[in-house]
């Protein structure tokens, strides 16, 4: 943690803790806002262990992640491509050799634990590809993104091979204790030992390998149908389930992953399931979930301006505006060092400042996100033309969306109705904003469908924004909440 006082001795000198303890300190500390503090203890331990060697490369990449500047692009992909290297090992025959081992009650004490750093090792490299793969990403080029999928491949296989296997070794390991429990045999105990397979040791090396496992099932299951086919052929599997609890596992493991699985789980339940509309018109789902999760956590990261954000989703999907404000103004304030944090506060009190009609405050976070970030230029255009009165015609389409949006938030659902069919009937949006209408269609038909009177004309609202528009911004992102909303209602109303 940021406050802890960890030694920064020279390389040449052993590591002050276990290198698994040590590196769960060095991401606990990055996440309570120590940031130069954990870049700083895994370089100077980066070559002491492999585990530290991805965790210097993991502070890398996120720090390129956080800039997009071209340097740390490479930067990133290089320590990255070292920590690969370093960890290079023979795959076969892992779990054949360490269960025949136990079988024979041979000496492994020079042999098995060599067999669980082999294992360690495989995780990392899979790690470190998923990161490459993102950093292919960013380029935006076609090679790019056959190169980018490529590695996403092989890393999904040693994810699936690791996660299979570290499965059947905990099974072996409780079998063998239970036969030495019943025989009492103190030679076996102690043969236990020196295999090195505990269970805390095989429990740490699943939440290791759960994290990117969980994250493989979890966003492929939300990947847009009409790319879905494309993916499975692909060999990638999309169990939503199956990620939700792998990741549990992973955040409740003494892995140095285990807070990145706490974040990511976080972040599905405060901002991908009400943004992709995954529960359709229901945006409180999951904030049960996300309250369990901050509660419980809120001691070991008390200064944490990523917790405090999420806090700040749960009280805006709440409609607690005034809170959420000051949630996400405490995490501004907290993210001194973290640019790209510092971005989507801004973004968030934008947002909130629109919904209580404040313009001054909201124009005032868009105007900073627009000069501080080169990415946010298109929310920028399209947000602030709603902090004024509009009168080009070409721009009234977007206002009533806008307005349409923010009297949905503020649950003023007739208001909101009329403000959506204006957008809706502007014909001068098919010239200028392709994708006012059919997000305006989308947005009308999902309030349609709260009144049981109107469900059949919602339902058309929803196949209308599917069928009859293409070509806009943000296309597969809006097919995917139609395809949830559309889920949702079979449903309730069985076909």
């Amino acid at each position: 943690m940021a406050g802890s006082q960890l030694p920064l001795e020279d390389e040449e000198s052993p590591l002050p803790l276990e290198d698994a303890e040590l590196a769960l300190a060095g991401i606990n500390m990055l996440l309570n806002n120590g940031f130069r503090e954990s870049d700083q203890l895994f370089r100077k331990y980066r070559n002491h262990s492999p585990l530290m060697s991805f965790g210097a490369s993991f502070v890398s990449f996120l720090n390129a992640m956080m800039t997009f500047e071209e340097e740390k692009m490479q930067l990133a992909c290089d320590d990255l491509k070292a920590t690969e290297k370093l960890c290079e090992s023979e795959e076969a025959g892992v779990i054949e050799t360490i269960k025949n081992k136990i079988k024979r009650n041979a000496d492994g004490r020079k042999s098995a634990p060599s067999m669980m750093d082999r294992l360690q090792r495989q995780i990392i490299v899979a790690d470190c590809q998923v990161y490459l793969a993102v950093l292919s990403f960013v380029k935006q080029e076609l090679s790019a993104y056959i190169k980018g999928g490529w590695i996403l491949r092989k890393a999904w296989k040693i994810y699936n091979k690791c996660y299979m296997d570290i499965n059947t070794l905990q099974e072996v390991y409780q079998k063998k204790i239970t036969q030495e429990s019943l025989t009492s045999d103190a030679a076996n105990d102690n043969h236990i030992a020196a295999e090195g397979l505990t269970e805390d040791s095989l429990n740490r090396l699943k939440g290791a390998v759960s994290f990117g496992y969980g994250l493989f099932h979890l966003c492929i299951s939300m990947v847009p149908p009409n790319l879905l086919k494309i993916i499975n052929l692909l060999g990638f599997p999309g169990d939503r389930l199956q990620g939700l609890s792998s990741l549990m596992y992973a955040s409740e493991s003494k892995d140095m992953k285990a807070p990145l699985a706490t974040l990511a789980l976080l972040w599905y339940h405060t901002v991908v399931r009400p943004f992709f509309a995954l529960d359709g018109s229901d945006n409180k789902a999951g904030l049960k979930e996300a309250k369990e999760i901050l509660l419980k956590k809120e001691a070991a990261y008390p200064n944490s301006s990523l917790f405090m954000f999420f806090k700040g989703r749960i009280q805006r999907l709440e409609c607690q505006i005034n809170s959420a404000l000051t949630s996400f103004h405490t995490a501004l304030e907290l993210a001194i060092d973290q640019r790209e944090i510092q971005h989507v506060c801004l973004y968030e009190i934008g947002w909130c400042s629109m919904i209580e009609m404040n313009f001054k405050d909201a124009f005032e976070s868009f105007e900073r996100l627009k000069n501080e970030s080169r990415w946010s230029q298109c929310y920028y255009a399209y947000l602030t033309a709603a902090c004024h009165e509009v009168d080009d015609s070409s721009s009234v389409g977007l206002k009533n969306l806008l307005l349409g949006a923010i009297h949905k938030c503020l649950g003023n659902s007739e208001d909101a109705v009329q403000f959506f069919q204006r957008a809706v009937k502007d014909g001068l949006c098919r010239q200028n904003n392709l994708y006012i209408q059919p997000y305006a269609c989308y947005e009308l038909g999902c309030l349609l469908l709260d009144n049981p009177e109107t469900v059949p004309r919602g339902k058309i609202l929803l196949l209308q924004a599917k069928e009859e528009f293409t070509g806009y911004d943000f296309e597969n992102r809006l097919h995917v909440r139609i395809h949830a909303a559309l889920a949702s209602l079979r449903e309730v109303v069985p076909q």
